[in-house]
């Protein structure tokens, strides 16, 4: 029976591409990374002091001109003592004054190849075979007619600054909105004028849905042809409440969570992706001994984690952000995982967070949870000039989207096709 599910799911991708072939004329192409899904540079100027003499002698191992390393990813950060260096260095910190959040002292940051995909194919070149990430995914689009610079182009950014509600400050953040812009209307202009589509990856999904909704109507009509969005948190997930309680490795072996909670639960993003309360509700998320925690407590949640510095820039900065998605008006499709275990509800024996909990699994893509995957649908139901389409895959994860061949069968044929209508129409 497994067999012949197989074969109908390959033969009708295949008349999927046939019926949708991407030749000549294509739209300009653009792919935005998750967090992570970048790599990320820095280098150290005097203003920094190392927490080791380890860590001042002895990492990184390899620099490059001008002192510049590879912050992001870096394979040493296994090894614990360099995983406290690392973790260090990956800090922000959040100035209450400035009402932003800025690197730790004495650290510089940049994000290489901005406009090229080559800082996406992999995490560290020299490693390829472990930290692939949308090299499968480029490979797929070049099939299909895509030339990196030509028409096809990436949006590295640094993952760690969010955006924040209006009237807040978040220099980081809104400076790559503004680059991811240019890039947008340089492509269209590259490419004859036509309409850019754009293709996302889990929280580029978010940056986009804000780049589009930043912008008036005019401008999205003229340099935005389609909107494609791969497992995108649009309400956040229960696994980012257990990155701030206790942290996460990420799949990342020999890594002790500790070392690294402090990192995670500095970075601007991993508040942003807490469970959203218009999606999540009143279901309780978190259950300890003396208190639940369902969306709505959040607040009260990170103060008993013993994270206190995060309540005010959460209240201030991100409920409000979060508080209303506004549909863009250009037409999205969302293509997610399912049937994979994701953790729904965090069960701590002891009032301990230093100890992982049990977990209680639901649906979802092993990341996020399968009411954020859709939450588009009931938040833009009401919606009837808001195009949405949105494609299941059954057994594909939050990351193996970029990389399982029904998963990027689905994505080509997806691009094709909004290519194919366009040629058809301009016909």
């Amino acid at each position: 029976m497994k067999i012949w599910l197989l074969i109908l799911r390959i033969l009708s991708t295949a008349m999927m591409l046939s019926s949708c072939q991407a030749i000549g004329n294509l739209h300009p192409l653009i792919l935005v990374p998750g967090s992570g899904g970048n790599q990320l540079e820095a280098r150290l100027n005097r203003g920094y002091k190392p927490t080791s003499l380890l860590c001042n002698r002895w990492y990184p191992l390899v620099k490059q001109k001008e002192g510049w390393f590879r912050l992001w990813f870096d394979p040493s950060v296994l090894l614990a003592p360099f995983t406290e260096c690392f973790a260090d260095r990956m800090m922000l910190y959040y100035d209450k004054y400035l009402d932003d959040y800025c690197n730790a002292n004495g650290v510089e940051t940049r994000v290489p190849n901005f406009g090229s995909t080559q800082s996406l194919l992999y995490l560290d070149p020299n490693l390829k075979h472990i930290t692939e990430y949308m090299a499968p995914l480029v490979e797929s689009l070049e099939e299909i007619g895509y030339v990196d610079g030509e028409t096809l182009f990436g949006a590295p950014y640094d993952f760690r600054y969010g955006l924040a509600a209006e009237g807040h400050p978040c220099k980081v953040g809104s400076t790559f909105l503004q680059d991811l812009k240019d890039l947008i209307e340089r492509a269209s202009s590259l490419n004859g004028g036509r309409p850019v589509i754009i293709l996302s990856h889990s929280l580029g999904g978010l940056f986009v849905l804000q780049l589009l909704n930043r912008n008036p109507p005019s401008w999205r009509q003229k340099f935005i042809k389609h909107f494609v969005a791969l497992s995108a948190p649009w309400g956040g997930a229960v696994d980012v409440m257990l990155t701030f309680a206790s942290g996460n490795t990420l799949g990342v072996p020999l890594v002790d969570p500790l070392l690294v909670r402090g990192e995670q639960r500095s970075s601007e993003t991993n508040l942003w992706l807490l469970p959203n309360p218009t999606i999540f509700g009143t279901k309780q998320l978190v259950i300890t001994p003396n208190a639940t925690y369902s969306a709505y407590e959040i607040a009260q949640f990170l103060e008993n984690i013993g994270f206190s510095e995060g309540v005010y820039p959460y209240k201030s900065r991100i409920l409000p952000l979060i508080e209303k998605t506004i549909a863009p008006g250009v037409p999205i499709t969302c293509i997610i995982g399912s049937g994979v275990k994701t953790a729904e509800t965090l069960l701590y024996r002891k009032n301990c967070y230093e100890e992982q909990p049990e977990i209680v699994y639901g649906d979802g893509d092993g990341t996020v949870n399968m009411a954020s995957l859709l939450a588009l649908e009931s938040l833009f139901a009401e919606n009837k000039n808001q195009s949405l389409k949105v494609i299941r895959i059954s057994g594909v994860s939050h990351t193996s989207i970029l990389k399982q061949n029904i998963a990027l069968d689905q994505i080509t044929g997806e691009i094709s096709c909004i290519n194919s209508i366009a040629m058809s129409a301009a016909v």
